[in-house]
């Protein structure tokens, strides 16, 4: 996390990614990254020996959780009733062209 990140790291990592940053916006990622940095540093200094990892934040993990339960399904023939184009079962859609 100490790496040092300048604007000319993330104005050349916007233009692997396909887009640019003017200077103002990559000054204010250089800050706004700063900030994330020293956050991070401070949570690596606070002491976690003998706390075990959580996966759920609240005890019971049911909270969000429930059963898959069928309730209700509808046939193939159905599901494909009102399709205009349709192949093996399947639905035909129009390729989609970039």
């Amino acid at each position: 996390m100490n790496e040092i990140k300048d604007s000319a790291y993330f104005k050349k990592l916007a233009k692997q990614l396909m887009f640019e940053l003017s200077d103002e916006e990559a000054n204010d990622i250089v800050k706004e990254f700063d900030v994330l940095n020293s956050q991070m540093e401070l949570l690596d200094a606070v002491n976690t020996d003998g706390v075990e990892p959580m996966v759920y934040p609240f005890e019971d993990e049911t909270v969000f959780l429930r059963k898959d339960v069928v309730s209700h399904t509808i046939s193939q023939e159905d599901a494909l009733k009102n399709v205009e184009k349709k192949l093996e079962g399947h639905f035909m859609l129009p390729k989609v062209v970039k």
